[in-house]
């Protein structure tokens, strides 16, 4: 075969029109086999014999799309200094961009034989070992070859008509994400072909696109599409990793999720995607995972990273590096202070962005990323080398604020680029509607914003990601319909999943027939949706919650891939009609928001006091009790206090338009009722308007469009929300 020296950059295997080249970082290796891989099983190696700053690369003239490949490399297996080489391992590249196969499990997949995993388990004891505080000694060798037991990487054609695709763009203020799993969103829908369905393609199809573009919503954020392995210990139970937090390749599509073929055809199907996605004005955001990988902890497969430089990705134990440092509870955590760590994940982004024309990220376990040491350092270097690119500092960037190690809940504490999953605003708003004392004097701080955790640091609402409900957790069905988890089919015996919810099931677990029980619960979903719509930051929706989706009770669907976690489209016939009520009612509430630029700010509320406002204007926002009159003290103090008034002032946004224009919009009245009781609420005086429309009942008794006026009582049914209007007075 005819070989030509090659670059050592870019990483991965480039096309070029004419050949490939191969590039592959190893700072321990000692040698380094390409293995070409045919069709019957054959494998063709090639010695890599230029090496440039630990770089190992050749050039292959005529090798081009659809080659499949893997790497040998040779260098010291030494599990207690921190190296695990082992040449009988075929290597995917970190760098594949497509990824064809999955793993099946077999033994040869492991530097040790399974009948030596209690005796490796035994030295992790020193009282057992009698080695003391000495590192256990590593189990035998493991020399079979894992050839036809593992993924492959795949050479692909870079090239693609993205025609006039251009990004949406949206700000973050204007913004509705919307939580969807591929597979789980496309599985069931009636409209698409059952040989697109649970795919990329089955993604962009017009009806599912359509449902996205009537819901209003202006981002999809996609669970993890990166090439994750699908473990073999959940597939022998009968289960699979179906949420996808495994990674394995940073820069590959999930070849699972392809419908058109794995020899690279999934870049294409996924590109075809975004395309049809940005078309109808819709951002895609991907959950990325660069905290850990699917190798696991010590006992783990060797697949890549671990075979070409153990030491130089992961993050090994200070004095026992033939353990693995574990901020994630996956038995990993990547080397963040590693520059090639570092390369490795901003590349990938870049790629993304650039070749893959996605609109942003949302980091797993972002905690992680920013240990350099054994800290959560806000000044780490992976912070600094995002705010300095230039790429990469442009895209919508939202952080999972916290991890399982030490110090590593860190909501409110991301830089000023980030934004955050906001933890607080769940739990807050969960015990609010559930009837929890004490809970008003925070509900206000997360309905505007949450500026006791961002303010300090220079940020804006916006950077608050507002979410009731998300894949991990209850279902905003679920949530009204359960007080514990109900985790039975995940085979741990209901011992895993979050204990503790904040859910409550309205009298009743589980379904019921009652028609009390059901208006309880219908009402209660569509108070968690206007609260999460109305309230300032930008709000995510949970795939399937605007119909009532129910994983029936179960709140940790990961290893789920069925009809439990797939959205319920109603079939042939549709939604039923109180789903299909809901699914109205979202939408209202939805296009309510994107149409008022009062309910999504740009910047925090000043309110009355220190804001120079005299005591005869009206402030931006207004704090009422249900007399109409402002609250005072006392009224935030009492622990039963579970009804406020928000006056929201249209007349006083402190921004302007695109063109430089003063934004005036309307005004809003948001009535709250969390007491189990109907109470009547006095319309306020008329400095504050004078005349109110109702556009938003989550009861359903009082007419949207009904006139009420200053000094006029209305009854807010018990848990339930009223929202009343009127247009600017200026």
């Amino acid at each position: 075969m005819q070989t030509w020296p090659g670059h050592p950059y870019p990483l991965g295997a480039t096309y070029d029109g004419t050949g490939t080249n191969f590039a592959l970082f190893s700072e321990v290796a000692e040698r380094v086999e390409l293995c070409l891989l045919g069709d019957d099983g054959t494998e063709t190696r090639v010695d890599l014999e230029e090496v440039d700053a630990h770089v190992w690369h050749v050039y292959l003239p005529g090798k081009g799309p659809g080659t499949r490949y893997g790497y040998r490399v040779h260098g010291p297996y030494d599990p207690a200094n921190g190296h695990r080489c082992n040449p009988a391992k075929l290597l995917l590249d970190p760098y594949a961009k497509a990824i064809e196969g999955q793993v099946d499990g077999d033994e040869s997949l492991f530097s040790y034989r399974f009948a030596d995993a209690d005796d490796a388990a035994r030295a992790d004891d020193p009282a057992e070992s009698g080695q003391g505080d000495q590192p256990p000694a590593a189990p035998p060798l493991n020399d079979d070859d894992s050839a036809g037991h593992t993924m492959v990487s795949v050479v692909i054609n870079p090239y693609f008509d993205w025609g006039h695709d251009r990004p949406p763009n949206r700000d973050y203020h204007d913004s509705v994400i919307y939580e969807a799993h591929v597979k789980g969103m496309t599985m069931l829908h009636p409209d698409v072909p059952e040989e697109l369905r649970g795919t990329y393609a089955g993604m962009a199809h017009p009806a599912v696109v359509e449902h996205l573009v009537t819901l209003g919503v202006t981002a999809v954020e996609l669970m993890p599409v990166h090439q994750f392995v699908n473990d073999p210990t959940l597939v022998d139970k009968g289960l699979s990793n179906y949420w996808g937090y495994n990674t394995i390749g940073f820069f590959a599509p999930h070849n699972g999720y392809a419908a058109y073929g794995t020899r690279g055809q999934q870049v294409m199907e996924f590109k075809t995607m975004v395309k049809a996605l940005h078309e109808a004005g819709i951002e895609v955001i991907l959950d990325v995972v660069y905290n850990h990988t699917a190798e696991g902890n010590h006992l783990g497969p060797t697949l890549s990273f671990r075979g070409i430089d153990n030491k130089a990705y992961y993050r090994l134990v200070d004095g026992d590096e033939a353990h693995y440092f574990d901020t994630t509870g996956t038995g990993n955590s990547l080397l963040m202070r590693s520059p090639h760590v570092l390369q490795l994940i901003m590349d990938s982004l870049r790629y993304w962005v650039t070749e893959m024309h996605v609109d942003g990220f949302r980091f797993d376990l972002a905690a992680t990323l920013a240990r350099q040491f054994h800290e959560v350092d806000r000044l780490s270097a992976f912070f600094d080398i995002v705010q300095q690119d230039p790429v990469i500092s442009q895209v919508k960037l939202i952080a999972e604020p916290w991890d399982l190690g030490d110090g590593g809940y860190q909501v409110g504490g991301f830089p000023p680029l980030w934004t955050e999953w906001n933890g607080q605003y769940r739990d807050t708003v969960r015990d609010f509607w559930r009837g929890e004392p004490s809970t008003l004097p925070e509900l206000a701080s997360r309905l505007t914003g949450s500026s006791d955790l961002y303010e300090h640091s220079g940020r804006k609402p916006i950077a608050s990601i507002n979410f009731v409900t998300a894949h991990d957790g209850f279902t905003l069905n679920d949530l009204v319909s359960y007080d514990e988890k109900h985790n039975e089919a995940n085979g741990e015996d209901n011992n895993d999943g979050e204990s503790h919810n904040r859910s409550w099931n309205c009298g009743v677990e589980g379904p019921t027939d009652d028609p009390e029980v059901r208006a309880l619960r219908a009402r209660q979903r569509r108070n968690f949706l206007a609260t999460l719509l109305l309230s300032q930051g930008v709000p995510m929706l949970a795939h399937g919650d605007e119909v009532a989706r129910t994983q029936g009770g179960n709140n940790n669907g990961y290893c789920q891939d069925n009809e439990i976690t797939w959205m319920d489209w109603g079939g042939e016939e549709g939604l039923d009609d109180e789903r299909a009520a809901l699914l109205d009612f979202a939408r209202r509430v939805v296009w309510l928001r994107r149409d008022h630029p009062v309910l999504h700010r740009r910047r925090f509320f000043v309110g009355r006091d220190g804001s120079g406002t005299a005591d005869d204007e009206l402030p931006d926002i207004e704090w009422l009790d249900i007399t109409g009159s402002r609250m005072d003290q006392q009224d935030w103090d009492h622990a039963y206090a579970r009804t406020v008034m928000v006056f929201l002032n249209g007349d006083a946004i402190p921004e302007h338009d695109r063109r430089g224009e003063p934004i005036v919009d309307d005004s809003f009245l948001l009535l709250l009722n969390a007491h189990s009781d109907a109470l009547e609420f006095t319309v306020p005086p008329a400095a504050y308007g004078q005349e109110w429309d109702v556009v938003l009942d989550t009861d359903g008794t009082v007419d949207v469009g009904d006139s009420l006026h200053p000094g006029d009582t209305v009854s807010v049914t018990g848990r339930s929300v009223i929202v009343l209007t009127r247009p600017p007075l200026r």
